[in-house]
């Protein structure tokens, strides 16, 4: 990309994300869904993810300023164990999988990371913590699909897994009409080292 048309501002946010095999664990109870709910805006599976601290728009080489203080921050933590646990939905229009398991080290790290964020000296909307994956957003007026998939996925209980990557994120949310699409800017192993993505 060049500085014609490098973006000011990219939508920046902190999450931790299942593994692949947990992921296509609860895709395989979606799949009905999918059928029978085809008007959904279902997220890509690949983009599922638990976010940490949503920090908005920021200027690239603000988001860079981060990559110190989580590579610290992950390194002196342990994987948790999480897993994926039942659904609901937001405002009869958001629908979610919840996340069971160490849910105190997951808050805690989530506490850590906007403690991080705040000491860049960058703002953010901080709304508490309520750990879930997105997995599609009904359209408007239609008030009943993500009730009636929830009310399917509600005794689902998935395998548990690690999270063992600290990721920060941007996406290129309000920059296009297609659907939005996540990559990492940096993630890092949780005990361990880091994994660089391309420029921003």
């Amino acid at each position: 990309m060049n500085d014609q048309t490098r973006p000011a501002t990219v939508r920046v946010f902190i999450a931790v994300a299942p593994p692949d095999h947990a992921k296509e664990e609860l895709a395989r109870e979606l799949r009905p869904a999918y059928g029978t709910h085809p008007r959904m805006r279902w997220n890509r599976v690949e983009d599922w993810h638990i976010t940490l601290a949503f920090l908005g728009e920021l200027p690239p080489e603000t988001a860079l300023l981060l990559r110190a203080p989580l590579a610290a921050l992950a390194a002196g933590r342990r994987p948790m164990r999480l897993s994926l646990h039942g659904s609901g939905n937001f405002d009869d229009r958001v629908l979610w999988s919840g996340i069971d398991g160490d849910l105190d080290e997951l808050h805690m790290l989530a506490t850590d990371v906007r403690t991080a964020v705040r000491n860049c000296g960058i703002t953010f909307a901080e709304r508490p913590l309520r750990p879930h994956l997105t997995l599609a957003r009904a359209r408007r007026g239609d008030r009943s699909s993500t009730a009636e998939i929830a009310e399917r996925l509600a005794g689902f209980t998935g395998l548990g897994w690690p999270a063992e990557r600290l990721h920060l994120v941007g996406s290129n949310a309000g920059r296009s009409q297609g659907p939005i699409h996540y990559r990492d800017i940096e993630s890092w192993a949780i005990g361990g080292s880091s994994t660089a993505a391309a420029d921003l």
